[in-house]
């Protein structure tokens, strides 16, 4: 590829654009959007195709700049090619209420943004999702001659981020999966906050990344050598059966009196120093946010490229569909976001149905429903057998050569990588076509994925959480596996649905839900041991969050209970009847969050005014106050043994329990019960 004076001149706008976004804002860092100028514009104006009149066009190249503390880099790219970032955006960066926040931000309102990074290591983690949403929908609809999807995904990506954890795990399971159409540039500038990377950092990232199954290039000078970043891309495009790694060695503040050193790598140079770069480069000194005419013009003939590679795309999907109109109407399906009539697809049980773990009833869900979603994608983190995910038909998600399954398979072998599975469910959730990811292991371990599952809420990514073996009951495994602070964890989450159903219809509205809501992630937590099919549970009962099992009309006390332990409320409620002649209300709580989105009249039919509540669930008792007056649970570890006698060690049997209700009803005999639910002062 042939470079001119042109592409200098928009590489040093870069250059001396980035530190004026970090100096108005007063925060941020402008060394790596300096010393990425060259690779960002290479990529930009030689190899992404995109188009920013429409930015969901689903064959577009994907960008993830995994270092997102450079975002001002990010941001200044998709104002040059178009995208709803203006100058005057630029010049709000970090500031409340902007389109530029202190890290990219996907599904917030700015287009050119995929995924959401800043915490190091999830980008290039999100990444290989994205690579292998191509990969999947490729595989699933292109016909010879009609390449609908073959898109790239490129990244840019820091020292952090291949120190992070999470991206190894990632990292392991693209190389395996052999998605060629991964590219990352490695912004090789041997700095970290704490300095010089020789402190702490000196493995050779090149030899881990081969041995993971990379194709990888070296560039000496990332600095002033464009054709080099040019040629090496080109390279890794014609490596079809490998990702790439492009080692780029760079210059953090490349221009700066402070650059090669941590000084520039998170604050504003200063006025003096940004005046001195931008004469360095031949730029006038007096001007702030400049960016010359010639190169809105070159950027433009780039944006025109995009449009007229959409407009081509068009013109396939045009001939696509008359030649496969099944497969046509089935991709524009999927594009649109349409599902099919799940509440006539989701089974349905009656009392009286065996009593199974839900994780057996989310099974039978899976089953019912797989054929019926062919956008459901996901799996297990090597613990299929045990979290019940694989439903009868299905193909795994596979490169073909290893003839282990297909890349239009979905079902995924995350291997023992919880947080890698997470972060590629949001890549997965983030590439379009709707396709709607899913992963799975003990809830336990959902600990280990937290960073990831919190970026599915904040980008507002719908990925289900699949998670079983869900409290003390798997026993004999013990406190290690055995979740006690977990729930609490995720319901402080915002944007995040946490569900514990307690039964097969719960079950089935759990999925109902998280399928439905399409900006919003799901945890659904599901019992290994036995829990029998209750009466008056229902999908539409569930989607209330919290609703009123088969109670008398008069009662002394309300028990307020979730997955497993709702029969032993309702066991409970039978003891204390009759061996006590108490009455008692039993409450099903599925999900706190669908409840608090409930009408205030609806709220109060299920907690009234003036009924002490005491609530059972086996974990922590954190957060129940806010709806219970005398919250039963556990706020000390586990124990390993069968789980019958664990939940009787813990006085989670009918007895026990109404011996500590009996004592509440005394208490509240001549005490009046706080109301947990009143409205909010407006």
């Amino acid at each position: 590829m042939v470079f001119s004076d042109i592409d200098s001149l928009a590489i040093n706008t870069i250059r001396t654009l980035a530190p004026d976004v970090v100096q108005k804002a007063n925060s941020g860092h402008p060394g790596a959007p300096m010393g990425c100028a060259p690779m960002a514009h290479v990529l930009y104006s030689r190899f992404i195709k995109n188009n920013p009149a429409n930015p969901n066009w689903i064959n577009r190249d994907r960008f993830v700049l995994s270092n997102g503390h450079a975002c001002a880099l990010l941001y200044i790219m998709l104002h040059l090619t178009g995208h709803n970032v203006s100058m005057d955006d630029l010049k709000q960066f970090r500031q409340m209420h902007s389109k530029t926040p202190g890290h990219p931000e996907a599904n917030h309102g700015v287009t050119g943004i995929e995924v959401s990074t800043g915490p190091l290591g999830q980008g290039i983690s999100n990444a290989v999702g994205l690579a292998m949403g191509a990969a999947h929908i490729g595989a699933t609809f292109n016909k010879p001659g009609f390449e609908l999807v073959n898109n790239y995904t490129y990244v840019i990506t820091g020292d952090g981020c291949l120190q992070e954890g999470v991206q190894a795990e990632a990292v392991s399971l693209a190389g395996h999966l052999q998605l060629g159409s991964l590219i990352v540039l490695y912004d090789d500038n041997k700095i970290t906050i704490d300095g010089d990377t020789n402190i702490g950092f000196t493995e050779d990232v090149c030899k881990r990344f081969e041995a993971c199954g990379w194709h990888t290039q070296v560039i000496e000078n990332g600095d002033n050598n464009p054709e080099a970043i040019a040629k090496a891309v080109e390279i890794a495009k014609s490596v079809t059966d490998k990702p790439s790694l492009i080692k780029i060695r760079t210059t953090i503040g490349y221009g700066s009196k402070n650059e090669g050193e941590e000084k520039v790598h998170g604050a504003p140079l200063g006025a003096d120093d940004i005046a001195q770069v931008k004469s360095k480069f031949g730029f006038d000194s007096s001007k702030s946010f400049h960016v010359p005419e010639e190169v809105y013009d070159f950027y433009k003939k780039v944006q025109a490229d995009g449009a007229e590679a959409n407009k081509q795309w068009d013109a396939l999907f045009a001939s696509y569909s008359e030649q496969y109109p099944e497969l046509a109407a089935e991709f524009t399906r999927r594009l649109k976001g349409e599902l099919p009539d799940l509440l006539s697809i989701l089974p349905k049980w009656k009392v009286g149905d065996a009593a199974v773990g839900t994780r057996k009833t989310s099974e039978t869900v899976l089953i019912a429903i797989a054929d019926k979603l062919p956008e459901l994608i996901g799996g297990s983190a090597d613990l299929t057998g045990s979290n019940y995910t694989r439903w009868k038909t299905a193909v795994d998600f596979q490169a073909p050569s290893t003839n282990l399954g297909t890349y239009a398979g979905r079902y995924i072998r995350f291997g023992v990588r919880e947080h890698g599975m997470a972060a590629v469910c949001n890549g997965l959730s983030a590439y379009g076509g709707n396709l709607i990811p899913f992963g799975a292991t003990f809830l336990n371990f959902i600990s280990y994925a937290l960073g990831s599952v919190r970026l599915s809420a904040l980008s507002k990514h719908q990925v289900l959480y699949i998670m079983t073996h869900d409290s003390i009951g798997l026993g004999e495994d013990g406190p290690t596996h055995q979740p006690i602070e977990t729930l609490a964890e995720l319901r402080a989450l915002p944007n995040l649905h946490v569900f514990r159903p307690a039964d097969g219809n719960e079950t089935s509205g759990a999925y109902y839900s998280a399928l439905t809501h399409r900006h919003t992630p799901t945890v659904m937590a599901y019992s290994r041991q036995n829990c029998p099919q209750l009466e008056g549970s229902s999908i539409e009962n569930t989607l209330k969050g919290a609703y009123v099992l088969p109670s008398p009309d008069e009662y002394a006390v309300i028990l307020v209970a979730t997955g497993s332990e709702v029969a032993i409320a309702i066991d409970t409620q039978k003891y204390l009847k009759e061996k006590l002649n108490i009455a008692a209300r039993v409450v099903s709580f599925p999900c706190w969050e669908l409840f608090e989105e409930q009408s205030q009249e609806y709220k109060e039919s299920v907690f009234p005014q003036g009924k002490p509540v005491v609530s059972l669930e086996v974990m922590t008792t954190l957060g129940w106050h806010k709806y219970a007056h005398y919250p039963i649970g556990i706020d000390t570890f586990g124990k390993s043994a069968p789980a019958k006698e664990v939940y009787k060690y813990f006085g989670f049997v009918p007895e026990a329990i109404s011996e500590k209700v009996v004592k509440v009803i005394e208490h509240y005999k001549t005490v009046t019960p706080e109301w947990k639910i009143k409205p909010l002062i407006a």
